[in-house]
């Protein structure tokens, strides 16, 4: 995991493969940033002169506000209108600056997540690119069991077929043919998302720095080969408390969810950054989120791969 612990491991990479530039770019830099959830408030970060440039600090200070909204369980003003002048390059030196830290706590990147998947929101946020955040060890929780609601402070939820690689995957030139060789199985999964953003109000730097609005993901136990099953065409059906709130297909993540994994190994890989055997790719959700509050419960269902739940315990259970 040593990787994650310097900033050099993400230099540029070309739009061939959605290719994201160095935290500490050089002036003019871009990296393509992440989509959020339907509703979402979200608008991309300005391209600043130097004269509209954050304090020279502020990607320190701006993790710092980030990891007090965890502790204190608070959310914080939009980065972007504290540090007027936030570029998408600016955000992810934040996240990353938090991977640092929980790393240094003890935590393990056990996978990755990959955003901006739907067309849809590509087209909305004028973007055609992807992106990727970062899973630790203690994001993950047991299917069919109960989270504690109060861990998270703007929770919602979104269905994926996760990835489990079976072998290490690393770029570029990984085809879908070496992603399918490099997976020893896929399984059900929701992912919950959260904001320490008061209100969701954030912009596409806010959530990139926010680790893509990372909050936690339950896998299913049932592992499912991944020639058993045509993940394109495989529906979904999400259920909150009984009642059916959405459905989709893996169709609409980038066509296909495979085509976000090669996306990943290929950014990631041209970088030096490998993706490890027993590591967990979410490729993106296949219907809309959804809010959750205490005492929900969850399940997504998915055509050939199997379904998984969550409950939302309520306060004091």
């Amino acid at each position: 995991m040593a990787c994650w612990r310097t900033r050099l491991t993400l230099c540029a990479v070309s739009r061939q493969v959605g290719r994201v530039r160095c935290p500490h770019p050089a002036p003019g830099s871009r990296v393509y940033p992440r989509d959020d959830d339907e509703g979402t408030i979200m608008t991309q970060g300005k391209d600043p002169g130097a004269a509209d440039r954050p304090p020279a600090d502020f990607v320190d200070k701006a993790a710092a506000l980030l990891l007090d909204a965890y502790a204190t369980g608070t959310p914080i003003a939009p980065l972007s209108r504290t540090f007027p002048g936030l570029t998408v390059d600016d955000a992810y030196a934040i996240q990353l600056a938090q991977v640092d830290a929980w790393i240094s706590r003890g935590a393990r990147v056990k996978g990755h997540k990959v955003g901006l998947t739907s067309a849809a929101m590509q087209r909305q946020l004028g973007v055609d690119q992807p992106d990727f955040g970062h899973l630790t060890d203690t994001m993950f929780f047991a299917d069919s069991g109960r989270v504690d609601a109060g861990r998270f402070l703007q929770p919602r939820i979104e269905p994926e077929v996760a990835f489990v690689l079976g072998r290490p995957l690393r770029g570029p030139g990984v085809t879908a043919a070496d992603a399918a060789a490099a997976v020893d199985f896929v399984l059900p999964a929701l992912e919950i998302i959260d904001s320490r953003i008061a209100d969701w109000k954030i912009t596409l730097p806010d959530t990139i720095a926010d680790n893509a609005s990372s909050g936690g993901v339950v896998l299913g136990t049932r592992p499912v080969r991944l020639d058993a099953v045509d993940l394109t065409l495989s529906g979904c059906l999400l259920h909150r408390n009984g009642a059916l709130e959405q459905t989709g297909a893996g169709g609409a993540v980038l066509g296909s969810p495979l085509n976000a994994l090669v996306w990943l190994a290929n950014v990631l890989g041209e970088r030096g950054v490998t993706l490890e055997a027993g590591h967990v790719v979410l490729p993106g959700s296949m219907t809309a989120a959804i809010p959750v509050s205490p005492g929900d419960n969850v399940t997504a269902t998915f055509a050939g791969v199997g379904s998984v739940s969550i409950r939302f315990a309520e306060a004091n259970s």
